[in-house]
């Protein structure tokens, strides 16, 4: 039973919970609600489905999380940074088809779904970290840009097919230019953006849905959408049924491609708002779990005619601050989320499009990132370079595109470290301990005839070559000959096989120039890999020193003769 209750945190929460907590909860909850049916409706129009699809994605997901979410106060929905990439895939193969959006969009959340399940399980809830923090600022501020600009047409109440962020910012201008906007809709939209973003200094006030309720206000009185102001018409009234969405027609790769990177975006954004939360209240979140519970939410969201959802970074705020004490605040969002649908569906029947836009305007503006960049800038140049490289990626090739480009960028930048890294010739340093750089220390003195040589990465395939051709090189640089190279091997992580059968060219090499190979420091894990790939048969204990100081010493302790070139080692 213990084992069960381990993956349902939910119900291991509700076994510890006190009926104080329920009063703060239920007010929180109700709190929350004012932002999750405004949002949840901005952010599906936003991704290319119905607005009722918004308020789908949050009702089930947030039940889901509660159950199977580590995080005692994070809240999960529909997120303006997932907007981009769900609207290019549906943008590709939902041919204008509302129907066949909403399954497209279900798809890509199952899919994510999956994707971040089998992750949590394997224990690869790490994956996110091998992105930069200057790549994650990269293709969300492209994200954010992208986002923005796919919503200014709604803005505008000018319709147009979708070719690209930037393409799309010509072809508005364009048509704006030919007086083909409506300014009655921009007012209500432009006037919306503004009234969100000078309240939304105040954290207790509910700066999105005064906006929204005022430009729905506008409409109704004044008849604004006789004026041709969109409106966002009667919803379906009733609960999401379950449903296997089954697009017929369509490019399942493209599909499973969206599913991914949506996946690594929202986890990418989860993790760190969770961890967050988690340092403010002196706990801590198993990052796995967290996998598994943002897993199975987007399944629940794509089984019930949802989209892909993520943690959000302003409604989790606004729990949190009206006081929410565990999960049991998103499930009574949820259920007023419900009774809203089953209720009142009419009462969203004139809310602007220009309104909706700019509740995601405003959330895009809040995913930029410019004071941190100048830092970087200022510190490390070539990261700050990347972040750019990710940004116009994400801007000129769109979200999917761009979002591959971060990944390889980053796993590039992973590899380029290992790939050429660091090394360095050591020695004695007057009044130090220890040994040195000598490029750092030029008056460091070497033992006569013994090279002690550095190496500061793993071994692999991609620098194995290099290792050996500077070994060789420090060798023929030394003023006296040499009889012995110590690799200082603390830094050698790990070996390949590429890299093994290296060391066993070098060591026949070195012999045949009268030189022995040793190690000092190996970490006993790369020694039994060593051993794994045979090359005990010519590097005997004898070969291997617990430290530089003992290498040292036993070269010192060592007959004086050198080596012969056809002396072979006996095994």
């Amino acid at each position: 039973m213990r084992g069960w209750v381990r993956h349902l945190p939910g119900v291991a929460m509700l076994r510890d919970y006190q009926a104080a907590w329920l009063k703060n909860d239920i007010v929180a909850g109700l709190v929350l609600t004012t932002m999750l049916v405004p949002v949840g409706v901005a952010y599906a129009e936003a991704s290319g489905v119905p607005g009722v699809c918004g308020l789908y994605a949050t009702i089930v997901p947030l039940i889901a999380y509660a159950i199977f979410g580590p995080s005692r106060i994070l809240v999960l929905g529909p997120d303006s940074a997932l907007a981009a990439p769900v609207l290019a895939v549906i943008t590709l193969t939902a041919a204008g088809d509302p129907s066949r959006a909403i399954a497209v969009a279900s798809m890509m959340a199952i899919v994510s779904g999956i994707v971040c399940v089998v992750f949590g399980a394997l224990k690869l809830g790490f994956v996110t970290e091998l992105l930069s923090k200057p790549i994650r600022y990269g293709y969300m501020n492209g994200i954010a840009l992208t986002v923005l600009i796919s919503q200014l047409p709604k803005l505008f109440a000018i319709s147009f097919d979708d070719q690209g962020p930037l393409r799309d910012l010509l072809t508005l201008g364009k048509a704006i230019a030919a007086g083909q906007s409506n300014w009655y809709s921009f007012a209500v939209g432009a006037g919306s953006l503004v009234l969100i973003l000078l309240l939304k200094r105040f954290e207790k006030v509910p700066s999105i849905l005064i906006a929204v309720v005022l430009a729905t206000l506008c409409v109704n009185v004044f008849h604004l959408d006789r004026a041709g102001v969109k409106v966002l018409g009667t919803i379906p009234q009733g609960l999401p049924a379950f449903a296997l969405p089954l697009p017929s027609g369509v490019d399942f790769v493209r599909i499973v491609l969206g599913g991914c990177a949506v996946a690594l975006i929202a986890f990418a954004d989860t993790s760190v708002l969770s961890r967050t939360f988690a340092a403010r209240a002196n706990t801590r979140v198993d990052p796995n779990q967290e996998m598994i519970g943002l897993g199975i939410a987007n399944l629940a969201a794509g089984f019930f005619q949802g989209f892909p959802i993520s943690s959000s970074s302003s409604r989790t705020p606004v729990a949190e601050a009206a006081g929410s004490k565990t999960q049991v605040t998103g499930i009574v969002g949820a259920l007023a989320v419900a009774a809203v649908l089953l209720a009142g569906p009419n009462l969203l029947r004139h809310l602007p499009n220009s309104a909706l836009a700019a509740v995601v305007i405003a959330a895009a503006i809040g995913l930029f990132e410019f004071s941190d960049l100048k830092r970087i800038y200022r510190i490390q140049q070539w990261e700050f370079w990347l972040s750019m490289c990710c940004f116009v990626g994400v801007a000129v090739f769109g979200a999917i595109p761009g979002i591959c480009i971060a990944v390889v960028i980053a796993v590039i930048e992973f590899l380029w470290d290992g790939w050429r890294p660091h090394f360095a010739v050591l020695g004695r340093v007057d009044g130090l301990r220890g040994y040195h750089d000598m490029k750092r220390y030029p008056n460091a003195a070497q033992v006569p005839g013994l090279l002690l040589f550095r190496w500061d990465a793993p071994l692999f395939f991609a620098n194995a070559e290099l290792f050996q051709q500077r070994v060789v090189e420090a060798v023929d640089v030394v003023a006296a000959p040499v009889k012995r190279v110590v690799v200082a091997a603390e830094p050698v992580t790990s070996v390949d096989v590429t890299s093994a059968d290296m060391l066993r060219e070098l060591y026949r090499a070195l012999r045949q120039r009268g030189i022995e190979l040793h190690f000092a420091e190996m970490k006993d894990p790369v020694r039994d890999k060593l051993r794994r790939f045979e090359l005990t048969s010519i590097f005997s204990d004898a070969c291997f020193h617990p430290t530089l100081g003992s290498a040292v010493d036993a070269y010192l302790d060592a007959p004086s003769e050198a080596i012969r070139p056809d002396q072979e080692k006996k095994t």
